[in-house]
């Protein structure tokens, strides 16, 4: 990992409720101190805890991708001594599951979202909101699907593919590659030109290991 270890930063940063950033560039300073300071000081709400429960008369398996070590027993769930992640202002949390309906059943409820979190002011004011997962969101196709969602898939299949996960097999960079280019014409940013040239580079990488 050379001078960055990941582990031992997100630890630090859980342990004192904050951020961390890796700053290799002017880019990055500008963005962690100039465009995102407001999000990175503010705090929204603590603690925040996210839940999804899946119906099983309807779901036969899911799979969240990534946040493996941010996992939360259900019994710990409402458990406020249990600690969650800070939001700060103006931030968003995507994450993403791989869900497998059972055949032939008509269940329109997918399943219930939970989210629980306290007051960044007051502590002892514990706030839970849910919503239900209508099926009707996932008879949409790929193409229809909102540009932000083809996005996260985008860079999720992306870091399957560098992990060398299994569900990734038969993921190819040069695919993931077109799919980022082609959401350049719905809208160009600069999150998705630093994703487009990550991508690029381990795609060169992979050739150049091919060679060898």
């Amino acid at each position: 990992m050379g001078n960055y270890n990941d582990i031992l930063l997100e630890k630090l940063g859980n342990k004192g409720n904050g951020h961390y950033a890796y700053v290799d560039d002017i880019g990055e300073a500008r963005r962690v101190f100039v465009d995102n300071l407001t999000g990175n000081l503010q705090v929204i709400a603590r603690d925040v805890k996210i839940q999804v429960d899946f119906n099983p008369e309807l779901v036969r398996s899911y799979r969240l991708l990534g946040y493996e070590n941010r996992d939360v027993d259900d019994d710990k769930f409402r458990d406020d001594k249990e600690d969650g992640g800070e939001i700060g202002s103006g931030h968003e949390v995507t994450a993403l599951y791989e869900v497998k309906f059972r055949k032939n059943v008509s269940a329109d409820r997918v399943g219930t979202i939970f989210i629980r979190y306290k007051d960044p002011d007051d502590m002892a004011k514990v706030t839970e909101i849910s919503e239900k997962i209508s099926r009707e969101v996932f008879r949409r196709d790929f193409e229809s699907s909102s540009r932000e969602f083809k996005l996260a898939a985008c860079a999720a299949e992306f870091g399957e593919i560098l992990r060398k996960s299994y569900w990734a097999k038969g993921s190819k960079l040069s695919e993931v590659l077109l799919l980022a280019k082609d959401l350049v014409y719905t809208g160009e940013s600069e999150e998705l030109i630093e994703l487009m040239g990550l991508i690029s580079k381990a795609q060169k990488f992979e050739q150049e290991l091919a060679q060898k």
